[in-house]
């Protein structure tokens, strides 16, 4: 039953992984504009501007894990069996 419940959280598909970065990109322009509003100038673009970074670079790591899984599986289907 765990493990059920833990294939929920697995990024399977591109579309997964694009409503993820989405969501997180969302988070992150609602956070930016928080600290727009602390942070008035230079610090708080500074703090926007990281908080946005942030998601690229995830979404950069979460496209690059999709890739690496779907390549790795195609490669063990054609690996001959070791004994």
């Amino acid at each position: 039953m765990l493990r059920k419940l833990g294939r929920l959280f697995i990024i399977k598909t591109r579309f997964e992984a694009f409503a993820i970065i989405y969501a997180l990109a969302l988070g992150a322009t609602e956070r930016g504009q928080h600290y727009l509003t602390q942070f008035p100038g230079f610090q708080g673009k500074l703090l926007f501007v990281a908080a946005t970074a942030a998601v690229f670079m995830a979404g950069g790591k979460i496209f690059d894990a999709l890739r690496y899984e779907r390549e790795r599986t195609a490669a063990l289907k054609i690996a001959p069996a070791q004994d």
